[in-house]
């Protein structure tokens, strides 16, 4: 029996021709998806489509937009073996990360892809990228899906959704995963990293609907004021803070700086220490800059990415409301996100 795949579309610059009459891109009609690329006739899979009647540029995605889509996965779960989501490159990092938070449970293929130019144009990097994604949201070994998790690929490479930062707005290859090897790479065959991927879970789908988004990041600088720290505290309704910080999760040891972050602390935010590196992880306590930070509370979010951390942040806070419960959730693994 063929693999049945369901393609949606969000929006992004792979949906987009050249309209013959004004010379502006504007998004196809994805009923007629094998017009533009005919490849897709060739892969022995049964393909459906369904797309955001007003697609979205990447750039305006909201945790709206993430329940929609996590609400036609669930609605369609049982007929489909596997999902490919075409969305915005800008910011599918973040919500591939969301959904791999919000599909608790996952055993079959999520794949996002997009591409850095239209599909209707000749150079384009989002014809191979579609027809991949496609066949590895298909794959299966033994009769079993062989990516049970969210992906993202993009340029012959496959990553887990929720260690991916995008890396480059010019060339194709748009991504990179700094803490986390590859799962498949696409040459002449696909050849997945079967150690790497994420074992099939046998329980029951559960689809987590909610997030909280009363979250910012702050990102410390050298020369950052003690005015600054104590305003960016009273944002109004203000619960979780990603601290965005140096090295191996170091930050300023002057004592101001740490009175401010221990009345936020107090106040009931949470505040989740993320490295501004692109490698590495944060070791609270390693450095004498970080201490501070271990003994006032502040949680470590030791290898976990920027994109993952506000995401998971958004959404534990709509399910957890005490300090102990929000600590055990940050520091345990989800679905591969953390070491």
């Amino acid at each position: 029996m063929q693999p049945q795949i369901l393609i949606i579309y969000t929006g992004g610059t792979i949906g987009m021709i050249t309209d013959p009459e004004t010379g502006s891109l504007k998004p196809f009609d994805f009923n007629h998806i094998s017009e533009e690329v005919p490849d897709l006739k060739k892969i022995p899979y049964q393909l459906d489509t369904l797309f955001f009647k007003n697609p979205i540029d990447s750039s305006n995605i909201t945790p709206e937009a993430w329940i929609k889509v996590a609400k036609l996965i669930e609605d369609n779960y049982t007929k489909y073996d596997g999902f490919v989501i075409l969305h915005g490159s800008d910011t599918m990092s973040y919500s591939a990360s969301a959904l791999s938070f919000m599909l608790r449970n996952l055993a079959k293929p999520v794949v996002f892809t997009g591409s850095q130019l239209p599909i209707g144009v000749i150079r384009t990097d989002g014809k191979e990228n579609l027809v991949t994604a496609i066949e590895i949201a298909g794959a299966q070994a033994n009769g079993r899906p062989i990516v049970p998790e969210v992906a993202v690929y993009f340029e012959y490479k496959l990553y887990r959704g929720n260690r991916t930062t995008k890396l480059n707005a010019e060339h194709f290859e748009a991504f990179a995963s700094f803490d986390y090897p590859i799962l498949a790479n696409a040459g002449i065959n696909i050849d997945y990293n079967y150690s790497k991927i994420l074992p099939l879970s046998e329980k029951q789908l559960e689809v987590h609907k909610q997030f909280n988004t009363n979250v910012a990041i702050l990102t410390l600088f050298p020369g950052i004021s003690q005015e600054y720290i104590h305003h960016f505290f009273e944002i109004p309704n203000l619960q979780g803070v990603v601290l965005h910080t140096f090295g191996s999760g170091n930050a300023l040891s002057e004592q101001w700086f740490i009175d401010e972050l221990n009345q936020a602390i107090q106040k009931g935010i949470t505040l989740l220490n993320v490295t501004q590196c692109k490698m590495g992880e944060v070791i609270q306590g390693r450095y004498e800059t970080s201490k501070g930070l271990e003994k006032i509370g502040v949680i470590s979010g030791r290898d976990i990415t920027l994109e993952a951390a506000i995401t998971k942040m958004m959404l534990v806070l709509s399910e957890f409301s005490t300090v102990e419960s929000i600590k055990k959730e940050l520091t345990k693994s989800y679905c591969g996100e953390l070491k």
